[in-house]
């Protein structure tokens, strides 16, 4: 079964805006059902957001309505035809010449959704740029002005599970 996209996220958001069962939501997460009680009583996943799978097409809000309606349903994980993550390899990466245009907004996504979670030097590795260009839009004074902010994930830049670690090892610090 396919895995959605941030399952810690997903679980967080599917236990604070739903009435699934925590072995409905761990079955979609792939996740085990004590995990999901973690999150639940707050042990677990302290500090991040929860992600809507509605809205980034991983779910239907008629795919949760009829699950909570019948407690021995699974979550369907919507097929799409987005192309399986990357793994990020060692070193260095390459960022093509029409994906460099595209950090910008990229950086700006992270600052107005992880802003307090996330440091600019880890904004940095994620995106591939730097801390005096993420400082410069985080201030607005970066030479183009950025209002449009565009998920990095979808662009091509990083992929949800590196987002994921940079959270978990800021949570990790936190504690």
């Amino acid at each position: 079964m396919k895995r959605p996209l941030m399952p810690k996220a997903t679980a967080i958001w599917l236990i604070e805006n739903t009435s699934l069962s925590f072995k409905q939501i761990a079955d979609f997460c792939n996740m085990h059902i004590l995990e999901i009680e973690g999150i639940a009583d707050g042990d677990v996943a302290v500090g991040i957001k929860g992600h809507n799978p509605i809205d980034s097409g991983q779910l239907t809000q008629e795919e949760i309505e009829k699950c909570q309606k019948n407690p021995k349903e699974k979550l369907q994980i919507l097929q799409n035809d987005l192309p399986d993550h990357k793994t990020k390899t060692k070193g260095k990466r390459y960022t093509s010449i029409s994906l460099r245009q595209e950090k910008p907004y990229a950086i700006f996504w992270l600052i107005k959704n992880y802003g307090d979670e996330l440091k600019d030097s880890q904004i940095a590795k994620l995106i591939g740029s730097t801390k005096s260009t993420i400082n410069a839009i985080r201030e607005g004074t970066y030479r183009e002005a950025i209002n449009e902010a565009k998920n990095p994930v979808e662009v091509g830049l990083c992929s949800y599970e590196d987002i994921q670690r940079a959270l978990d090892k800021n949570t990790k610090k936190n504690k």
